[in-house]
């Protein structure tokens, strides 16, 4: 009996660390890298925390929250286009909200960090944090709302 039962632990065992439990995810490359201390070095800390560490600003923080003008938004880590102001609107949340990214500026993951999968919205460029995809955005349009953190962003007005 004591043979059966370590026969049965080790085939346990063994089944828990094959190939097939590997996490086989490979971190995509982003075309502008810095390490941590250049990143300081280019941000402020409230966008180092949320565009490097995945932070959320408080809502009705931003004052791009209510910028209504016209223009194109950009990270602010690399200053690569993700939004233009047309695809803005107010979702009543306190984050600047968009229905709509520039085609291939932006890349999703999965976030975990509350309990629950959601949809995080990452820059295309330089990988920074944004925020996350919601499907209750207007149903005229996309019915998406890509809730992003003001201070991931810089808003560059129309000329």
């Amino acid at each position: 009996m004591k043979n059966l039962i370590l026969l049965f632990l080790a085939v346990l065992t063994l089944s828990c660390t094959t190939k097939a439990q590997e996490k086989t995810e490979t971190k995509k490359e982003y075309k502008v890298t810095k390490t941590d201390a250049q990143w300081k070095e280019v941000l402020t800390s409230e966008q180092y925390y949320i565009l490097r560490k995945a932070g959320t600003e408080r809502p009705f923080s931003s004052p791009l929250n209510k910028n209504y003008k016209e223009g194109v938004y950009h990270c602010a880590g690399c200053n690569t286009p993700l939004y233009k102001s047309e695809h803005k609107f107010d979702s009543g949340t306190g984050w600047p909200s968009f229905d709509r990214a520039v085609e291939g500026s932006i890349d999703k993951d999965v976030d975990y960090k509350i309990g629950y999968a959601r949809s995080e919205l990452l820059c295309g460029t330089c990988g920074g944090h944004l925020g996350h995809v919601f499907s209750d955005g207007p149903r005229n349009t996309t019915g998406k709302r890509h809730c992003i953190n003001g201070d991931a962003l810089i808003f560059v007005p129309k000329k």
